[in-house]
């Protein structure tokens, strides 16, 4: 089959039955049609069609090695450094589309099943089995162009311990029952985002566990179509409120969706249990198998475009109404266009500094990208304050799209800018408004801080991983120098 069009990704979800709970509604058929998902759904739809096109078939695309058809760029295992550059590449172009709103494309849960597929060596240590059947399902993602999401941690009800004890063991998603053809999975886990709009829900293995005989039942790792039967999805309000792409212009098309994911007895059939029952292996999931490298290397292209994009805001912004010459206007334009760079950077060096794993699969330089996962959830919480900054009370004064109907005139008059047009000016800062201030905004600042986990504890495995004993070795050196 290959590469999908966004009408068949459209057809494939309205014809599952997922249990969706929203706002006090249940939803579980035509999906794609709910004011909550409908946006968002086609923005995904668009992302299907693109590698059909003939402007961007070749970096979003290559042939698959097992049937000849067109795949998705993102399911290459890297060989060599321009395989990575070649991944980059395809990533870019989802990304820049979405402006990197769009946190759960399909290339990054992709990148994670292309890691794991040629990750030998780590499930040898178990029973190659799994890697057996995690090769399997990896080829049939890449060959049916499955859109994957996954959930990682429990609820948070008492995180002064460890999700095997939250409410004596019966909060987190368990085995409770291990058969002979499967295992059956109760509980619960967050936070499990465009789950409505996924095929698949891959439930990886969770924050560290302690590997202590209580913790087996918790160490596991397995995938189940979106609509397996007893799995219940808990959505959120959604933070498009229904205005136009005028009026919101990010929401209405990049509002992924985010729900707890409950487990009411789900039955996971063998061939697709990639791990079971060994905490000290599920602590190393990420780690060993050239996951985290690959999986960050998809989120540091994205985050990237979404430096650009807010670089490109905040400058449209200035240039419209003649702030540009302003000192403490252009110190924060500096700032933007320094994390661009850094971030180009970072995404260089990680892929200059490549190396191939013991099963032969090029990754880019973890210490790089760790440090790039540490650095831009803080540097982008200053990006909507930028925006709110150089539009002040502009954005609290701001008619709507059906205001042109009955009010031309004076938005003509008085809502004009320095190069653009009443009704320009209003729609741009519509986009600031969305970027900046609204709901969404104020959702996409929490993802971000939070993407790869607490940034405090982030920081404090950068510092334990991070090899700086030969840097001590210099101090000591030139504190017994003689010359």
């Amino acid at each position: 089959m290959g590469i999908r069009t966004g009408a068949q990704f459209l057809d494939k979800l309205n014809g599952m039955r997922p249990h969706l709970t929203i706002d006090g509604e249940v939803v579980s058929e035509n999906l794609t049609e709910h004011p909550a998902f409908h946006g968002v759904a086609r923005t995904y739809a668009k992302l299907f069609d693109m590698q059909h096109d003939p402007r961007y078939e070749e970096q979003l695309t290559y042939t698959s090695p097992s049937t000849g058809d067109r795949v998705n760029a993102s399911f290459l295992v890297p060989r060599t450094k321009e395989d990575l550059a070649r991944r980059r590449a395809a990533m870019q172009v989802w990304a820049e589309y979405s402006n990197g709103f769009l946190g759960r494309t399909g290339d990054y849960m992709n990148s994670s099943l292309t890691a794991l597929a040629a990750a030998k060596a780590f499930f040898s240590q178990a029973d190659p089995v799994f890697g057996e059947r995690i090769q399997s399902y990896y080829e049939m993602c890449r060959e049916r162009d499955l859109l994957a999401t996954h959930t990682l941690i429990p609820p948070q009800a008492n995180r002064s311990v460890s999700g095997s004890e939250q409410l004596g063991g019966q909060l987190a998603a368990r085995v409770v029952e291990e058969r002979d053809d499967g295992v059956v999975i109760r509980g619960a886990r967050m936070l499990a985002t465009i789950a409505p709009l996924a095929d698949e829900l891959l439930v990886f293995p969770s924050t560290v566990l302690r590997g202590t005989p209580e913790d087996a039942p918790y160490s596991f790792a397995f995938a189940v179509p979106n609509d397996a039967p007893g799995l219940r999805y808990l959505c959120r309000t959604s933070l498009h409120n229904g205005g136009s792409h005028h009026d919101e212009p990010l929401a209405s098309r990049f509002e992924e969706m985010d729900a707890v994911v409950v487990f009411d007895d789900v039955f996971v059939p063998d061939e697709r249990v990639f791990m079971l029952g060994r905490p000290e292996l599920c602590n190393q999931w990420y780690s060993d198998t050239g996951a985290a490298a690959l999986m960050t290397h998809q989120v540091v292209t994205r985050t990237l475009a979404k430096s650009e994009f807010f670089l490109g805001l905040a400058s449209e912004i200035a240039a419209t109404i003649g702030i540009e010459g302003f000192q403490h206007i252009q110190e924060d334009l500096a700032e933007l266009i320094r994390n661009v760079e850094i971030g180009k950077a970072l995404i260089v060096a990680s892929e200059a500094q490549a190396e191939p794993s013991v099963d032969g699969v090029m990754l880019p330089h973890w210490p790089t990208l760790n440090a790039a996962r540490n650095w831009y959830p803080k540097a982008s919480q200053r990006y909507p304050e930028i925006i709110r900054t150089f539009c002040a009370s502009g954005l609290m004064a701001l008619p709507g799209e059906a205001d042109l109907e009955v009010a031309r005139e004076d938005i003509e008059m008085y809502l004009q800018g320095k190069s653009l047009t009443g009704p320009e000016r209003m729609r741009l800062f519509k986009l600031a408004y969305d970027a900046s201030i609204t709901g969404f905004a104020g959702r996409q600042a929490l993802y971000e801080y939070f993407f790869f986990g607490d940034p405090v504890r982030m920081a404090g495995a950068l510092v334990n991983s991070y090899d700086r004993a030969p840097l001590r070795e210099r101090v000591r050196e030139l504190l017994h120098r003689d010359d």
